[in-house]
């Protein structure tokens, strides 16, 4: 495949420090016989690309590192490999395992999320806020026609809460389930949940109503308060809801999660942080509670996700605050991160 020449503008971390985030010029990629060229339409803006921004990621970055992985494309060049299923002006996302170890014992039974060589876009190896990215054919999928790129540019998040809600929480019809934090993850897991047949409801802040208001369109009911309340009184029996979802990356929730799960009920932790723990986990025992982290994705979510998509059974136009263009980044995150909209959403080109 001939090199293309020249550069292209990339939404870039460059250092730790607070606000280390600017435009730069890259160059263009150059693609494998097993790649494609990826045109980038539509890139979801992250929790994790704003923590970057903040520098208070909890995990060693590469700088300088292009930001973004929840982005949906149009092939543009094929490498020799991929021509028998992919035809450039085909539309695609990409999943976010750009690097992964073929032969490791995860990556063989198909949880290649879990490889621990794995390295994603955005997080450990550039990413997605530029104009074309380099993917290799293994983590495409196909649009459906009825889903728009914006929407498919969230197949990533709602992937993520599709893990921690329906794989590993395993919620059952007429489960009780208290998901915590009222971000994207945390109203998508709501959606998921409710989709499972959960009676929801999702907790949050005061300063959260913007969000929470957003929440009830996936009809689940919104607590900035009395959370035990709701937890003890609104059950059966007075023992506690079924389950919990912790969203929030703080380590206190944990102890809340703890503190409402009914005896012999589950939590699924999809949030993380750096935050130590500086409470017992006896109550994890004393309970019998099943405590599950849940960590990314893999093909047949992404395929059963998109499927939802195109349904109409998942909606996600609720949560997207506002499309703003590449070179208006800044305004994106900050919007975003002021809690007035749930997500914003980037237009590469």
């Amino acid at each position: 495949m001939t090199a293309l020449r020249g550069s292209q503008p990339a939404v870039t971390c460059f250092g730790p420090a607070r606000y280390s985030v600017e435009i730069r010029e890259i160059g263009l990629p150059t693609i494998r016989e097993d790649e494609v060229l990826l045109e980038v339409v539509n890139v979801g803006v992250c929790g994790s690309d704003l923590h970057m921004w903040l520098g208070d990621q909890s995990w060693t970055v590469p700088y300088p590192l292009v930001l973004g992985h929840e982005f949906s494309g149009i092939i543009r060049q094929c490498g020799s490999r991929v021509a028998d299923r992919w035809q450039p002006g085909d539309r695609v996302v990409s999943e976010t395992a750009a690097i992964i170890d073929p032969d490791s014992p995860l990556t063989r039974i198909g949880l290649y999320n879990l490889d621990p060589s794995r390295r994603g876009f955005g997080g450990h190896t550039d990413g997605s806020m530029t104009r074309l990215v380099a993917v290799p054919q293994r983590i495409l999928h196909r649009v459906p026609a009825a889903v728009s790129m914006e929407e498919a540019a969230l197949t990533e998040p709602c992937c993520v809460a599709y893990n921690a809600a329906v794989r590993n929480a395993r919620i059952e019809p007429g489960d009780r389930v208290l998901i915590l934090g009222p971000g994207p993850i945390g109203i998508l897991c709501a959606a998921m949940a409710r989709m499972q047949g959960a009676f929801v409801a999702i907790a949050g802040l005061p300063r959260d109503q913007v969000r929470l208001q957003i929440a009830k369109q996936y009809d689940c009911e919104t607590l900035t308060e009395n959370i035990e309340q709701w937890a003890f009184d609104g059950g059966p029996d007075g023992l506690g809801v079924d389950g919990v979802i912790d969203t929030t990356g703080v380590s206190a929730s944990l102890q809340t999660a703890m503190k409402v799960v009914r005896p012999n009920g589950w939590i699924s932790k999809v949030g993380w942080g750096p935050q130590p723990c500086d409470f017992s986990l006896d109550p994890i025992v004393l309970k019998n509670v099943r405590l599950q982290g849940s960590f990314s994705h893999h093909w047949s979510i992404w395929e059963r996700v998109l499927q939802l998509l195109n349904s109409g059974r998942l909606n996600v136009k609720p949560i997207i605050g506002g499309v703003w263009p590449l070179d208006q980044w800044r305004e994106a995150f900050e919007t975003m991160h002021g809690g007035s909209i749930v997500k914003s959403v980037l237009q590469a080109n």
